[in-house]
């Protein structure tokens, strides 16, 4: 059995892409160059804009920040497999590819968790809202958010590298978990309990949004001001919560059940949690919050009028 350090998996995904890798390499890369911009436009008017250092922005540039974690997890392999007519990757590299996959996924759902708590807070609780969402508590969150999210993909990475591997064709065009362990020739009872722990523990924190989402539609009913806030700040985040889960949940069907279909479907499918939500967050926040758009607005018609 050879040593997993010298293994060399083969991204069969990319397999199907060989006469198109010019047209595939163009339109990734375009969509990664949009993707970081997109995203650090959001993340640099808040951090210059004074007025919107607020708890719901924090969370959005966290957000932002991890939608750039996770592209960049996904694009700059792929990239490179188009440009040099390659589809294999290192066992380290597959594995720290899996690691900064897992800490996307699991800091989405967590970040989005602390998103529906803090607007909890400011629509049902105003009034005490600034006392019970100070910058410390912010601060706090945010650091609970990535340690936990640490703390799993540590944990999940250490089970999938103690076990022996016989196969090393993977059929998509990135690694993932799943894959992985599929390869392998041990017991893997271990791994499949941590992943039901990960389905429950986050399905959770998706239920405790949804009871959220209840008390928040009640508060918005009753008080004007509480509907305008709602609509402004919740109906993105709720937006963003259904395209990260739906995107997540056409992986995990996909990769259990989707063994049929053909190749550029499958791998539209898979990769799909990790091009949409980055590209689609930034946008639906930058157009639903009157603060920053007016701001990027603003700062664009200003460079303009600059250059002229």
């Amino acid at each position: 059995m050879q040593n997993n350090s010298e293994v060399v998996f083969v991204l069969q995904g990319l397999n199907d892409s060989l006469t198109n890798r010019q047209m595939y390499f163009a339109v990734a890369l375009m969509s990664y160059l949009f993707t970081i911009f997109v995203n650090l436009t959001l993340i640099i008017t808040v951090c210059l804009e004074r007025t919107l250092h607020e708890p719901i922005y924090i969370f959005l540039c966290n957000l932002c920040f991890n939608g750039i974690c996770g592209a960049s997890s996904f694009y700059p392999k792929l990239l490179h497999g188009l440009l040099a007519d390659s589809n294999v990757i290192t066992y380290a590299g597959c594995l720290t590819q899996i690691f900064v996959v897992y800490c996307y996924v699991f800091c989405e759902f967590t970040g989005l968790t602390v998103m529906a708590y803090d607007r909890y807070l400011a629509i049902c609780k105003p009034l005490q809202y600034p006392m019970l969402m100070p910058v410390q508590r912010v601060a706090l969150l945010l650091l609970l958010t990535w340690c936990f999210s640490l703390l799993e993909a540590i944990i999940g990475i250490t089970l999938t590298a103690r076990l022996p591997l016989c196969r090393r064709h993977i059929n998509k065009i990135f690694c993932t978990n799943w894959e992985v362990v599929k390869l392998s020739c041990a017991n893997t009872n271990v791994s499949s309990i941590y992943s039901l722990v990960l389905i429950f523990s986050h399905s959770s924190q998706t239920g405790l949004i949804l009871v959220s989402y209840i008390y928040l539609v009640q508060a918005s009913l009753r008080l004007a001001s509480s509907r305008k806030k709602f609509v402004q700040t919740c109906v993105p985040h709720l937006a963003t919560l259904l395209i990260f889960a739906s995107s997540l949940m056409f992986d995990s069907i996909y990769a259990r059940y989707g063994g049929g279909t053909l190749q550029l479907l499958q791998n539209l499918l898979a990769a799909e949690f990790l091009v949409v939500p980055p590209l689609i967050n930034p946008i639906i926040y930058g157009i639903n919050l009157h603060q920053i758009r007016s701001r990027i607005i603003h700062n664009f018609s200003h460079k303009r009028e600059i250059h002229k």
